[in-house]
């Protein structure tokens, strides 16, 4: 993904809003979630569109990306834009010149004075002629499991993380409301920098795992409703689990199974903008084994009643 373009795997404008963007990444992680799109190359249409997602809703990274484009998490904090842009520019031309003969590049500032690029590289890495000079750790990526509930309350977490000395274990602020996909930077984490250089960044990418009473689809949440034929027939309140504890949930009469039923916002939050919603789905449950005065009752309703499941135009 480091030489992709970031608007365009979420098919939004360089000029597109923080709304534009976070709507565009809920439509496209939906569509190609791996529980939801099977196609094999759908996992990894949806780790392009979750990295896309993470560095563009960040005001910070953004402002880096549309600068350095590709390159933005090697440049170092202090280099110019500008700069960095005509370095480019000189080197791609360097490399021209250099297949119709050779030679060293050169360009002008725009005030009387001539940069040899060798000598520009050189400066910036620490190496110039002389050898690469230090050289930045790699950037890493991990995954990171994690509970729907640590998902939607966040918390403090210790991992293990596999190195060249042995397993190294590291503090991780898990946000609230993280999204499955979704990476974590920890700076400084990465790989290890050679002759003193900084190291690289280490990514954790968010792997929100089965759970058996919660199915999480973005941010919405589904939990089944068990409901007894009267209180579905009849209508009633219930109390229903959710992440952030119990919720009464107001059940309409004629309630029949595959119902789900809205609590606005009481699904995954999320730090840049409105929650998620949870679901309630109804499940008609009958006693197993029913008593004497059950058995009776549900007879007297099998004699009265013209009701009929089966018709189309029930």
């Amino acid at each position: 993904m480091a030489a992709a373009d970031f608007y365009a795997a979420l098919g939004v404008p360089r000029t597109a809003s923080q709304k534009e963007i976070q709507r565009a990444y809920r439509q496209l992680a939906r569509e190609h979630h791996p529980d939801v799109n099977k196609d094999p190359a759908a996992e990894e249409r949806f780790k392009e569109i979750a990295e896309a997602y993470d560095v563009l809703s960040d005001p910070d990274l953004r402002k880096r990306y549309d600068a350095f484009g590709p390159d933005f998490r090697q440049v170092p904090d202090d280099v110019d834009p500008d700069t960095w842009a005509r370095m480019r520019a000189a080197q791609a031309a360097g490399h021209s010149r250099a297949g119709a003969g050779g030679g060293r590049v050169r360009f002008t500032t725009g005030v009387d004075e001539d940069i040899d690029l060798e000598d520009l590289l050189g400066g910036m890495f620490g190496g110039g002629r002389r050898g690469w000079g230090p050289i930045p750790g790699a950037d890493q990526e991990a995954e990171l499991p994690v509970t729907v509930e640590e998902a939607y309350r966040g918390g403090r977490r210790t991992i293990s993380i596999a190195g060249p000395d042995g397993p190294r274990r590291i503090e991780v602020t898990v946000p609230a409301g993280v999204a499955d996909g979704q990476r974590i930077r920890l700076a400084g984490q990465g790989g290890q920098g050679t002759s003193g250089a900084a190291a690289g960044d280490l990514y954790l990418v968010v792997r929100i795992q089965p759970h058996p009473r919660y199915r999480v689809d973005g941010r919405d949440i589904y939990v089944e409703l068990p409901l007894s034929p009267w209180e579905a027939a009849l209508g009633t309140s219930v109390v229903v689990e959710t992440p952030e504890g119990e919720a009464k949930v107001k059940v309409p009469e004629g309630t029949s199974s595959g119902r789900r039923l809205r609590l606005r916002g009481r699904g995954m939050p999320n730090p840049r903008g409105e929650p998620g919603h949870l679901y309630a789905e109804a499940k008609i449950l009958v006693p197993r084994h029913p008593t004497d005065d059950e058995r009776r009752l549900f007879e007297q309703l099998a004699a009265v009643s013209s009701f009929d499941p089966r018709r189309r135009d029930r």
